[in-house]
């Protein structure tokens, strides 16, 4: 990962609402959360909602796919992936201190229909 979209994603992430979102669809995992859950569990009025969304995509930590007349949003995995190892790549300098190992990437699975 470049700098600059390390920032990006840092950037987008760096908001209450947008960073309590981001967390919500990691938390749940492959399937992600209707934009109607995202609304019911931050209380966030629509049009404030859309917005924090479009940030987090426009970074490329969210991606969103149309279900009939439901939006299902979903956390981008490789990109919090990528931003955790673009964090953590150095992390002590190579030392190998019980305190110092690389982030461990998230691998969520889609439970099937």
């Amino acid at each position: 990962m470049k700098s600059t979209d390390a920032l990006a994603c840092l950037n987008a992430l760096a908001q209450e609402h947008r960073l309590k979102l981001f967390r919500l669809l990691v938390q749940a995992g492959a399937e992600g959360m209707a934009v109607g859950e995202l609304a019911a569990a931050t209380g966030l009025a629509g049009a404030t909602l859309t917005n924090h969304l479009h940030v987090l995509r426009r970074a490329g930590l969210v991606s969103d796919e149309r279900r009939g007349r439901v939006i299902q949003c979903r956390a981008g995995y490789p990109r919090m992936n990528a931003l955790l190892g673009f964090l953590t790549e150095n992390c002590c300098a190579g030392s190998a201190g019980a305190d110092c190992a690389p982030a461990t990437p998230c691998k969520p699975v889609r439970s099937k229909p």
